[in-house]
């Protein structure tokens, strides 16, 4: 079966994000590798060496992916505005407690509801700018 796994660029706080989504989900880092560990951090600037080239966090049977998106290796990033992340929970409860965690400090698109579609379901924005579709389907869709 093909798996996707979302992998979310950051302007330089990709550790800070990913240590607070290990808050919420746990689990260990699969890795969390530096620039400065790569064969070309000679090349990179001094403020570059400890930002996160790639970080890895398996949730469930998905990995969460990110990368500090250097401003000396690219155009500038536009942060949370072409993706949501969603995520499928057992519970009301389980929702209810990512929500609320994932939307502390964060803003609230839709509150979490019951929908006419039949799933518990809500809209977020974290407070690192990362949009949050969280929802528990009674009978799931993609069993």
């Amino acid at each position: 079966m093909v798996k996707i796994n979302p992998y979310v660029n950051f302007n330089g706080n990709t550790e800070e994000a990913f240590r607070f989504y290990q808050s919420v989900f746990g689990g260990e880092f699969l890795t969390m590798q530096r620039f400065k560990e790569t064969p070309d951090a000679d090349r990179l600037p001094a403020d570059a060496q400890d930002k996160i080239m790639h970080v890895a966090l398996p949730i469930g049977d998905n990995i969460l992916m990110g990368t500090d998106a250097l401003e000396s290796m690219g155009p500038p990033l536009t942060m949370g505005s072409n993706f949501s992340l969603a995520i499928d929970t057992e519970s009301r409860n389980e929702a209810d407690r990512m929500f609320n965690t994932l939307s502390a400090g964060g803003s609230v698109t839709m509150p979490l509801q019951d929908t006419f579609w039949g799933s518990y379901f809500g809209m977020l924005t974290d407070r690192f700018g990362i949009q949050w579709m969280v929802s528990y389907d009674p009978k799931p869709v993609y069993s």
